[in-house]
């Protein structure tokens, strides 16, 4: 390839990969958006790391097409920012890292786990906390040095409560134990099965497991959870409370381990749960946070997640101010919003 040809590539191939959805876009150096493409989830660790990756390449073929490169072209461009979940570990990033090399769509690649990219999306620079509540959970906080704060995040295995998934689970849980008398009484017994059309919470994991219901509906379940506590329900209250102490649990202890509960220090909140922004969480979050972490400055974001991929791929390319607030004034909702 040519320096002239070299120059002429996009600057940053992003792509966010999460539980449920992925997202791909292709960015100049000055911050255009010249092509983006949307698929499913990201799950190595069952689909395993080249297969998984290899999965991208459909996306990453419309995105180029979008922007009018040669179908089949490699390098596509300068730079690939991939956060993608369930990179939680540091081997999990270096054999992601190595599957994604070996497509050869950008001369340097790096790979982070997507809550990075959140804490991206909501701050200026490489400082601060974020918590993700979408489909599952997680938390990291960064300091200007590198240093990091973080964990595993390998579901219940690891400590983790919560996140859509999580929620949705809990409540069936209850749901079904109130309908046998395991269990007390609560909204979300008759409230799910009627969501799905079904005579109550026990039909739907039923239904759910012959195969007549798709369990990828499962996450349906957290709408109903919050609209069972916003009519008071008391066992709908005390999960939604629960997974608030969580979210401020994780974002205290991150400001601890990195010295930052002293000082005015931004938490960025997102995922789907957050980013949904039912008063009865975030409400009861920003009220935690204010009193275990005082200087804490909760925000949430709600743009895609790709943002902050594409805008950490800015980074690398020394990209400077200018290019990033038109990256971001290419996406609706794209500025974090205080909580």
């Amino acid at each position: 390839m040519s320096r002239r040809q070299h120059e002429q590539l996009p600057g940053v191939l992003a792509i966010d990969a999460g539980n449920s959805k992925t997202d791909v876009a292709l960015v100049t150096a000055d911050g255009r958006v010249l092509g983006t493409a949307r698929g499913g989830g990201f799950q190595p660790q069952l689909d395993g790391y080249e297969q998984t990756v290899a999965a991208l390449a459909p996306l990453v073929e419309a995105a180029a097409a979008q922007a009018g490169l040669a179908p089949g072209a490699t390098p596509l461009t300068s730079h690939v920012s991939a956060c993608l979940a369930n990179a939680d570990l540091p081997v999990e990033e270096q054999r992601l890292h190595a599957a994604l090399a070996a497509h050869g769509w950008g001369i340097r690649t790096t790979v982070a786990n997507d809550t990075f990219g959140l804490l991206r999306a909501g701050t200026d620079g490489p400082r601060g906390v974020a918590v993700v509540c979408g489909a599952g959970i997680n938390c990291v906080g960064l300091l200007p040095d590198g240093r990091t704060a973080r964990w595993p995040a390998l579901g219940t295995l690891t400590g983790d409560w919560g996140g859509g998934g999580g929620l949705a689970s809990e409540a069936m849980w209850h749901a079904t134990r109130a309908e046998d008398g395991r269990g007390g009484a609560t909204l979300l017994s008759t409230m799910i099965g009627a969501h799905f059309g079904l005579a109550g919470a026990t039909a739907v994991a039923e239904s759910m497991h012959l195969g007549h219901l798709d369990r990828d509906r499962l996450h349906e379940v957290v709408r109903v959870l919050f609209a069972a506590a916003e009519a008071g329900d008391p066992i709908a209250l005390q999960l939604i409370d629960r997974q608030a102490d969580e979210i401020t649990r994780l974002a205290v202890i991150a400001l601890t381990r990195l010295g930052l509960l002293g000082e005015p220090t931004p938490v960025v909140l997102g995922g789907g749960v957050l980013a949904a922004r039912r008063p009865l969480l975030i409400d009861n979050v920003t009220a935690r946070l204010a009193a275990a972490a005082p200087l804490a400055e909760p925000r949430i974001v709600v743009a895609p997640p790709v943002l902050g991929a594409a805008l950490l791929g800015l980074d690398h390319l020394g990209a400077g101010p200018d290019a990033q607030q038109r990256l971001r004034d290419a996406y609706a909702d794209s500025h974090p919003v205080a909580a």
